[in-house]
């Protein structure tokens, strides 16, 4: 049977692992048993997708990124090459939590810039966007634009990724409102 993904003769995909159609994985990748991929995704060199990890559709990976179990990464999502991605808060050699992972969340159209970290437990914001480097140690708010070690909200980006002035209207047509301490989309 013809697989309607492409996986380079170099990665490793195991057994029970769902591929969605149009995805590519390219050089010495691994994809553990029980993750699911989405359509339309690319993974870049050398990038693991841990045990029963989830990702939506059109998500881009780039090289030497792991995906530890515990991320949840939802549709059009940027990872940026060798961010990190942690599952545990207090790791230890000695006392493995066997299973038991903090729970990492990566909204619909986010952006993980190169070598940026999203330590466990929390949530990235829909389109929010994350500085290279950056260091993110707590929520962060749909649209915000984080940088610094740790991270510290600096802006505002709109959904196609420019930075927002304080009309909070982009170029590209669209205009955002804050309601209370966040930003919406206004239509």
């Amino acid at each position: 049977m013809d697989k309607d993904y492409f996986v380079h003769e170099s990665s490793y995909v195991d057994d029970n692992v769902k591929i969605g159609k149009g995805t590519k994985i390219w050089h010495f990748c691994h994809i553990q048993s029980g993750a699911m991929i989405g359509e339309r995704c690319s993974f870049g060199q050398n990038v693991n997708v841990a045990n029963n990890v989830k990702i939506g559709n059109g998500v881009r990976v780039q090289n030497n990124v792991s995906i530890y179990e515990g991320v949840e990464i939802e549709d059009n999502v940027f990872c940026g090459p060798s961010c990190v991605f942690t599952n545990v808060n207090t790791p230890r050699a000695h006392f493995p939590v066997h299973g038991v992972y903090s729970r990492t969340l990566i909204k619909e159209g986010a952006s993980l810039g190169a070598n940026c970290t999203v330590v466990c437990g929390h949530t990235v914001g829909r389109s929010a966007l994350i500085a290279a480097g950056a260091v993110v140690t707590k929520d962060v708010k749909d649209y915000a634009l984080m940088a610094g070690v740790p991270a510290r909200q600096i802006g505002w980006v709109c959904e196609c990724g420019k930075r927002l002035g304080e009309t909070l209207k982009c170029e590209c047509g669209r205009s955002y409102r804050k309601v209370g301490a966040d930003l919406v989309l206004f239509v």
